[in-house]
């Protein structure tokens, strides 16, 4: 199947409109009518608001009857192509089938589908395990293992990656299998055209590795994405990690998210130095979808070292990238970022990447033609979208990290929001990404003497990008059709 090469939109169906995907979709027709040419609709699956905003299935076959059913996820995929969360490594520990080995424990039909301890860590010597799994990659401060008693009497503990509501699931046994498989059939039946694998990068484990992207994971993400494929959907692989595995990745799936972006392009222009980012774009898979902001907090361990390999920035200039978005933000994303608040990620910072950036209007423009003339499919998170401020009351509230930017916006915080000169600035260049054929040619990337240039060329239509970092100023320049069009950035902002 073919995917509009054009901007998407990243969002939840309950925190953008009235609360629901018909209320969604009539904001898609209405005041944001012709922007997006797909929509990743953050999970809608029941419970939706569970522990972790939905990624915490209870049914994950089943649309939350608070948002809707899957009728309207088909009526919004008439329009415009919706991609939609797998997740892949887990299911609640409230799901029927976890609820069923509570009570009957070994006895339970679904016993093979979660992961125990003790079906990857089987050596007797206590020792030696424990220094198995201290190698084991850990993507949060949380307990590799939850205890729960099975069947009245025994005590079993249970994989649980992110958190102990999240219990990972044996995706080698049958069971997984055909697990992944109903989830699989829902999606399709529904005009579902894009599968984001959520956390596939931790769905196989072997004793005596890390437990992450093992080459068993690299042909456990082929498997399931031949399957996906062959019911017209393709595969959307989401992986924190350094950026070399980015690469080997993209080399053996349909596409990946280009994570290096978001923090490169605030280095480059909190420093007015595009050497970093010019060398990655030189480099960085083609086959990808790119992003400055999503659901989750803006990610570090993708420019960094890893090991003895190095990273696109060294520790120093990460050090300084943090800080400087504490800074800009007043301290916010400090509040919400590491043991501040109730985080789940060990490597990101929270914060909208409009305070990031100090709600400074020019270079938020920059930083979204940046992404948007950058390799791959560009998509914007709601927030992003509306340059929103990061939401300290609804942090308050719930001490939840990530929430700093997770708003609730409704229908007439959008009709407001997009009077605003910064918004209909990035309204206009999702137009020229959208509109300008030479974005299905071919790209190139050149930085000398402070002077970056983004260029694409298809035939005879051409797009080019040039900013300039000793004036910090910049020009697109398009040229479709035989005319010729230069607008610059500033004049975005009226």
């Amino acid at each position: 199947m073919s995917i509009s090469n054009g901007v998407q939109l990243i969002t939840y169906a309950d925190r953008l409109g009235d609360g629901s995907i018909e209320s969604l979709n009539t904001l898609l027709n209405g005041p944001l009518a012709g922007l997006f040419k797909g929509v990743h609709l953050l999970p809608f699956y029941y419970p939706y608001d569970g522990e972790d905003a939905g990624f915490d299935p209870i049914d994950h076959t089943s649309v939350d009857t608070r948002l809707g059913d899957w009728s309207h996820v088909k009526k919004m995929g008439e329009s415009v192509d919706i991609m939609a969360d797998l997740i892949v490594n887990h299911m609640s520990a409230q799901s029927r089938q976890f609820r069923d080995v509570l009570e009957k424990g070994r006895e339970s039909a679904y016993w093979p589908l979660f992961l125990t301890k003790q079906d990857v860590f089987t050596d007797t010597d206590e020792t030696k395990t424990n220094e198995q799994i201290a190698n084991v990659f850990r993507p949060r401060p949380t307990p590799f293992f939850s205890d729960y008693e099975v069947a009245g009497s025994e005590t079993v503990p249970f994989w649980t990656t992110f958190t102990s509501n999240q219990i990972d699931i044996d995706v080698e046994s049958e069971l997984g299998k055909e697990y992944l498989s109903s989830i699989l059939t829902s999606f399709t039946e529904s005009n579902v055209d894009l599968i984001r694998l959520d956390a596939a990068g931790y769905a196989i484990k072997r004793a005596g590795s890390n437990c992450f992207m093992l080459e068993e994971t690299f042909a456990f993400i082929e498997e399931l994405s031949k399957r996906a494929r062959s019911m017209d959907m393709q595969c959307l692989v989401e992986i924190h990690s350094h950026y070399q595995t980015q690469i080997d990745i993209a080399e053996r799936c349909d596409s990946v998210y280009d994570f290096a972006l978001p923090p490169l392009v605030l280095h480059t222009l909190f420093t007015q130095d595009a050497s970093a980012l010019a060398h990655w774009l030189s480099i960085s898979p083609r086959n990808c979808f790119t992003v400055l902001d999503t659901h989750d907090g803006i990610g570090i361990v993708d420019v960094g070292p890893s090991g003895d390999k190095p990273g696109l920035l060294d520790n120093a200039s990460i050090d300084a990238l943090v800080e400087q978005i504490h800074v800009n933000s007043k301290e916010e994303s400090r509040k919400a970022t590491g043991a501040a608040a109730n985080n789940v990620d060990l490597y990101q910072v929270n914060c909208t990447y409009y305070d990031a950036l100090g709600k400074d209007d020019l270079n938020y423009l920059l930083a979204r033609a940046i992404q948007f003339f950058s390799p791959g499919i560009p998509q914007v998170y709601y927030g992003g979208l509306l340059a929103a401020d990061n939401d300290m009351e609804l942090l308050a509230k719930t001490n939840v990290g990530r929430d700093i930017n997770r708003p609730y916006l409704s229908t007439a915080d959008v009709e407001a929001a997009i009077e605003k000169p910064v918004v209909k600035g990035l309204i206009e260049l999702i137009k020229i990404r959208n509109d300008s054929n030479a974005f299905n040619g071919d790209f190139s990337v050149s930085y000398n003497d402070k002077l970056l240039a983004l260029n694409w060329a298809h035939h005879s239509d051409t797009a080019c990008l040039e900013i300039d970092f000793n004036t910090m100023s910049a020009v697109i320049d398009i040229t479709d059709a035989g005319k010729s069009t230069t607008i610059t950035i500033s004049e975005l902002l009226g």
